[in-house]
């Protein structure tokens, strides 16, 4: 299937194996780069959601053989994105939103390869769509969400200054701003004054952005419960942010954003 995109949009090159043809007004993106089983432990658990949506392997360029199709498409799974170009998880985000766009997907859902999500939101995420809500934020810490072995310093992390900092410059209180379990309408996509397909957008700028931005632009925009469990302790984080410099990055990524660095200029 040949796409057509807008001239103005930029996302890395990628190839594409298509497995099932599509058959929803959904897509679920799963974000994935080298997760092993991890990865087939979350879409074995997604795949009894398959029939109702379609589910996006998008792959920032894994070696480790776990997005071959031979090892995925007993899950269900509808395509397989592989990032060929330069870039990180916005990289990844622009690649997939914009072959989802392409295809006609009236909203896409996103979820992280990692195996600490449970997918029994998606149903709910769905809903929301359908009742006209543009940017969904999951969340363990709203009514009705699980935050399950969270590591201490995540919990103070998020809670006390990631969360309050990106919800300043919102003008909409978030709990779980880190978490990548989300939804986005086409229409907020779509707008212009948001604009995501831009090379400045690399890493984690873009999660952070469209956060911002919908509900600055007046889109309609809540949380949703949802558990996100990590493995009792002992056990291994599965995170691709690691030590200080990790966590120093996300933070100046984040003030970045908060102060305007990536808004639309006219």
């Amino acid at each position: 299937m040949t796409l057509a995109f807008p001239d103005q949009w930029q996302f890395p090159a990628y190839t594409t194996v298509e497995i099932r043809p599509k058959r929803s007004r959904y897509a679920v993106c799963v974000f994935v780069i080298n997760e092993g089983q991890r990865l087939h432990a979350q879409l074995a658990k997604m795949q009894p959601y398959a029939e109702g949506y379609d589910i996006i392997i998008v792959d920032g360029g894994s070696t480790d053989g776990s997005v071959d199709r031979e090892a995925v498409e007993r899950f269900g799974v509808t395509r397989v994105l592989v990032k060929t170009g330069p870039g990180k998880l916005s990289a990844q985000m622009r690649m997939g939103l914009a072959d989802c766009l392409a295809r006609g997907y009236a909203g896409i859902i996103t979820i992280d390869g990692n195996d600490k999500d449970d997918p029994a939101a998606l149903p709910r995420f769905a809903q929301l769509l359908d009742a006209g809500y543009d940017h969904l934020q999951g969340s363990r810490w709203v009514r009705g969400g699980r935050a399950v072995n969270t590591p201490l310093s995540r919990w103070i992390g998020v809670r006390f200054l990631h969360a309050p900092i990106l919800g300043i410059a919102a003008g909409f209180r978030y709990s779980d701003t880190t978490n990548g379990f989300r939804a986005y309408s086409r229409s907020f996509l779509l707008d212009p004054r948001v604009a995501p397909f831009r090379e400045e957008f690399v890493g984690y700028e873009l999660h952070y952005y469209l956060a911002i931005r919908a509900a600055r632009l007046g889109y309609r925009v809540k949380e949703v419960p949802v558990t996100r469990a990590y493995p009792p302790k002992g056990g291994g984080v599965p995170t691709k942010i690691k030590g200080w410099r990790g966590n120093w990055n996300v933070l100046a990524t984040l003030m970045r954003t908060c102060l305007g660095k990536y808004n639309v200029r006219r």
